[in-house]
């Protein structure tokens, strides 16, 4: 049986967590303008944590494997080289297609990150995480109420039905990369959570006759995350822990009047606000049975293509301001590139009329019609932890933009974005 460990209150954790991180491992040096160099053994030294939703989705089961069993896929290329300029410690990749066996993420790391591109070096990352997601997860029912329950994947309509939009269960998932040890014993999953069980959640309605979207039976079967939220605590030295608390809200589109999906990706946010935040995730369980919220005074981070934007875009207006404004997350950090304000200025369309800053842009959008470019891909501490961000992002006369261009991108559409926790 293991003793339990003591619980230091937040300001000491997080004091003793950042000097855990500056003694840890070095990291290795950065690779790309965007990312400021990080030489090892340097004072500044840090652990960095990136988000990158690589859109490295494929449109039938079994093709992603396929593609990285080779070592000539361009776009996984692209993606890992990305990744080897930025040089993140741990890594959440959005729209990664998941399998049962990891094999996927295995010959992404076999095939494409262990090896070099266009001078950039090689990154190994020892640890790996990955689980099912909802997404391509037959429901049984017909969730968006278009008269017919389609169950069979290859049907018309069989995504707008699963649990999670997908033509076939892992499309759309997720994996966690890490230099540092992932205590697998401690990880908590929760994507058989019931939106229902969220109190005050926003279950849509009809706005012509104000009756419920869905029936109570649907309700007992419809889980609150399109993908999975995942809490993965990562050791980052002296027995430290960062929980690295990932996930991918669904779109707030491709929706009707009832706004189902806009109501859904605020609540998928809300879930980690509630959790970080003392008191407010007693509701919360994990697949596992276990109830509560993240213990008070627990470092993490926040990270995914949240799919909404604090200023701009067709989400909920509160929907990422109420995880930027919880009392443990600091929102403060505002991660930049000059690449992002150029193409926003460039492209023109809907970003002439957003409020929020272009350089924080991370996702590159159609822009005639909107939404334009967004905010939606974030790297969120815990308050108490000193850090610094960026946003691959190379403006159009860096050799690097060859990497991100425009569409058809030769990535994706959406950028690596990255914070590193570093001393003051």
């Amino acid at each position: 049986m293991r003793s339990r460990p003591r619980l230091l209150p937040p300001a000491a954790l997080s004091a003793a967590l950042t000097a855990a991180l500056l003694l840890g491992a070095a990291p290795a040096a950065a690779d790309t303008g965007d990312a400021p160099a990080r030489s090892p053994g340097s004072s500044g030294a840090g652990v960095r944590f990136a988000t990158f939703n690589a859109s490295l989705n494929r449109p039938a089961e079994g093709e992603l494997i396929e593609d990285l069993s080779t070592r000539d896929d361009a776009q996984a290329r692209n993606v890992a080289e990305i990744i080897q300029r930025a040089r993140p410690d741990v890594l959440l990749i959005n729209e990664f297609d998941h399998d049962d066996e990891g094999t996927a993420a295995r010959l992404f790391q076999d095939n494409y990150l262990s090896v070099g591109h266009n001078g950039a070096r090689a990154v190994d990352y020892p640890y790996r995480y990955t689980a099912p997601s909802n997404t391509g997860v037959a429901s049984g029912f017909d969730l968006d109420n278009d008269g017919r329950a389609v169950t069979e994947p290859g049907e018309a309509g069989y995504g707008d039905d699963a649990l999670g939009f997908g033509a076939f269960p892992g499309q759309y998932g997720m994996v966690v990369y890490s230099r540092y040890p992932i205590d697998t014993d401690r990880v908590r999953t929760f994507q058989e959570f019931r939106w229902a069980d969220m109190p005050g959640a926003l279950l849509p309605t009809d706005p012509e006759t104000g009756a419920d979207f869905y029936s109570a039976e649907e309700l007992e079967a419809l889980r609150l995350s399109s993908k999975s939220h995942w809490d993965v605590p990562v050791r980052v030295g002296r027995g430290r822990s960062v929980h690295f608390l990932v996930a991918h809200p669904t779109p707030p589109a491709f929706d009707g009047p009832e706004r189902r999906n806009v109501a859904r990706n605020h609540d998928e946010i809300r879930f980690w606000a509630d959790y970080v935040t003392p008191g407010r995730g007693r509701y919360i369980y994990d697949d596992e049975g276990r109830r509560g919220g993240l213990r008070p005074g627990s470092a993490f981070v926040v990270a995914g293509d949240l799919n909404a934007d604090p200023n701009d875009g067709d989400g909920h207006p509160e929907a990422v301001s109420q995880l930027l404004g919880a009392p443990r997350v600091n929102g403060t950090v505002l991660p930049r590139s000059e690449g992002a304000a150029e193409a926003a200025e460039d492209q023109g369309g809907a970003n002439t009329g957003h409020s929020g800053p272009a350089a924080a842009d991370t996702a590159d959008f159609a822009d005639d019609p909107a939404p334009g470019n967004l905010r939606v891909d974030y790297v969120l501490p815990s308050r108490g932890l000193p850090v610094r961000g960026g946003v691959f992002w190379p403006t159009a006369d860096d050799p690097l933009s060859r990497l991100t261009g425009e569409h058809p991108f030769p990535s994706s559409d959406h950028r690596l974005t990255w914070l590193d926790l570093h001393r003051r």
